[in-house]
């Protein structure tokens, strides 16, 4: 990976990687080591399981050993992550179905993220998206949670046709279960993933 470039105004990280299972966890500590430098921890989490997710699939969809570029970018109130690979097939969400993880992958980047987006170049394509620092990103947190449980209560997330409960209580009790069978599969402990999301509410709360 290259050193990490800062120019001003804007805030630019530029880590070119090798898509493997490996160096996407790699990738993943390099950007939260970047963003703590930056003096935005409370950014890190959130960025980190998005570039794990962009990553992954451009090991899944574009083929182990492919170079790839992964680009982040303070703007303003926003932080960028960007993933350039150089194929030009455009990942479409499909809200309702299931990809080979129930589709967890898109879906997560749209209800993570603020926006999100696919640009195509000459040699290949960035999938980019935008996640809130600061206050709107509290505010982001609220409205982002308010919209995965909508689309659990209707069932839209669901897989296989399964039928979701009527109440957002129930909704959000699934919804935290799915999360934790999804860090499971990645290799994660889900009891580790249930203590810093709680030291992470205690943290945010308390400021």
């Amino acid at each position: 990976m290259s050193d990490c470039k800062v120019p001003e105004p804007r805030l630019r990280c530029v880590l070119p990687f090798e898509a493997a299972p490996a160096e996407v966890r790699s990738l993943r500590r390099a950007a939260v080591h970047q963003l703590t430098r930056w003096g935005l921890p409370e950014a890190a989490d959130e960025a980190g399981l998005l570039v794990t997710e962009l990553a992954t699939n451009v090991v899944k969809h574009v083929g182990e050993g492919a170079s790839a570029t992964l680009i982040l970018e303070r703007r303003g109130g926003r932080l960028r992550v960007e993933v350039h690979d150089k194929s030009r097939t455009v990942p479409v969400l499909k809200p309702g179905e299931c990809d080979e993880e129930c589709g967890r992958g898109l879906h997560l980047l749209a209800a993570f993220a603020l926006d999100w987006g696919t640009v195509l170049a000459a040699v290949g394509k960035s999938v980019w998206c935008e996640i809130a620092l600061g206050m709107e990103g509290g505010c982001r947190r609220i409205e982002r949670a308010a919209e995965v449980l909508d689309g659990y209560k209707a069932g839209g997330v669901g897989c296989h046709g399964r039928v979701r409960g009527a109440g957002l209580e129930e909704s959000a009790i699934e919804l935290i279960a799915d999360l934790l069978h999804w860090s499971a599969a990645r290799g994660h402990d889900p009891d580790d993933v249930l203590d810093q999301a709680q030291m992470r509410y205690e943290a945010e709360t308390a400021a």
